[in-house]
């Protein structure tokens, strides 16, 4: 192994791409590690538990209770609003808003996903709950980073954008409530937190090329302050800390992509046509924040190729053998910019200029096109983003707020 792992600035694109993948399966490894630790620590305090209801097995009473209760957060992993309320109506849960928190930030054997369901629903006693959970956090003295590393492994951030704004609005009005000498509004932590997220997909994504610098970061969050700028060391310490450690993104499904941030906006079975040799192989499309991710099996961990939805179209198209095609096609360059996995397992580069796949339906055909669109001309929540960027920066005569993803 050569030396550039001792080097100052250590660079992943200077590793050969086997070394390149050997250090994305370690880092994958570890985040898979502390990920199951912390289960680990879950299924214990669930044994745990159990082995005090079993203390008290004489007491039937007892026994009723945890069966309720487990049935409880049964329901509550399929259908939230009907586990709770299941709960209630059994009395194992006061109809509060103070104590479906508790329940909720516990988490005892609940489901993440469902969690961040129910947290983000839009209705007065929900909103309500949301409060209490982010008041059962302490953020005191944390740099941002670490407070959202706490927040997004409590729950799943849900997929809508309204939704994530409330959630994420919660989060930065306690954090500014708790350390109230960093910044001068809520909006600034709004806006920095997603510039953190958005960091930790560029660092740690394989199929963002270009990795951002930390005078990129800063420059990213100019004039957010009140339209002043936010203290250097400040953004180094976010900019390093995320380097050093990528988010732990609580994940229930099988799919552990630990780089996708939001709840898929479309995913399914298509069948996708060979570059060289023109075959068609079927595999499963999840389609996520602006990237189209394909897998072997919906069970793999790890994507067979990665397509960044930039600089690109989609048409439908017709084809001999297979019905119900469309196309994505480069607007810009020659090829488009897409990695994946060869079969010795190595990343490359595609050199596709244009995308063939085959759905099974034309009702299927034309969702997965409009869904595309979509992703690929706008995102709803990163017009909100924008919004709440003016916002921060509403003091100053700063252009930087153009800034979007990098």
């Amino acid at each position: 192994m050569n030396n550039h792992l001792n080097s100052e600035n250590f660079n992943i694109n200077d590793l050969s791409p086997d070394q390149q993948k050997m250090l994305i399966e370690i880092r994958r490894r570890k985040a898979e590690l502390l990920l199951e630790i912390q289960q680990l620590k879950d299924e214990l305090g669930e044994v745990m538990s159990e082995m005090e209801n079993m203390d008290a097995a004489d007491d039937s009473k007892n026994q009723t209770r945890t069966k309720q209760m487990s049935i409880g957060r049964k329901k509550f992993n399929m259908d939230p609003k009907k586990g709770i309320e299941y709960l209630v109506e059994h009395g194992l849960l006061e109809p509060t808003q103070e104590d479906v928190a508790a329940f909720l930030y516990k988490g005892e054997g609940l489901n993440k996903t469902a969690i961040g369901d129910y947290l983000g629903e839009r209705n007065e006693f929900n909103e309500r709950v949301l409060k209490s959970f982010v008041e059962l956090h302490d953020f005191t003295d944390l740099i941002l980073v670490q407070a959202l590393r706490q927040f997004l492994w409590s729950f799943r951030l849900p997929g809508e954008a309204q939704k994530i704004d409330r959630m994420m609005e919660c989060f930065a009005q306690r954090y500014c409530q708790l350390n109230p000498n960093i910044f001068t509004n809520t909006d600034t932590c709004y806006v920095l937190s997603f510039a953190i997220i958005m960091l930790n997909t560029s660092l740690h994504n394989p199929s963002v090329k270009d990795k951002p610098s930390v005078e990129q970061f800063i420059s990213m969050n100019r004039g957010i302050n009140n339209g002043g700028d936010l203290p250097r060391e400040l953004l180094v310490s976010l900019y390093e800390s995320i380097k050093t450690e990528p988010f732990k993104i609580p994940e229930d499904d099988g799919n552990d992509l630990m780089h996708t941030f939001f709840n898929p906006d479309k995913e399914g079975w298509l069948w996708k046509q060979g570059g060289r040799y023109k075959s068609w192989k079927r595999r499963w499309f999840i389609l996520n924040d602006n990237c189209l991710y394909y897998f072997e099996y919906t069970t793999d961990k790890e994507p067979r190729g990665i397509i960044p939805l930039e600089n690109i179209q989609v048409r439908e198209a017709s084809d001999r053998h297979k019905p119900h095609c469309f196309e994505l096609f480069a607007t810009g360059s020659d090829f488009i910019k897409a990695c994946k996995t060869d079969s010795e397992g190595k990343v490359v580069e595609g050199k596709h200029t244009v995308y063939r796949m085959s759905a099974a339906t034309s009702e299927e055909k034309d969702e997965w096109i409009h869904c595309l669109r979509q992703s690929i001309s706008h995102n709803p929540f990163y017009d909100m983003l924008a919004a709440r960027k003016k916002k921060a920066q509403k003091t100053s005569g700063h252009h930087h707020a153009h800034q979007g993803k990098s």
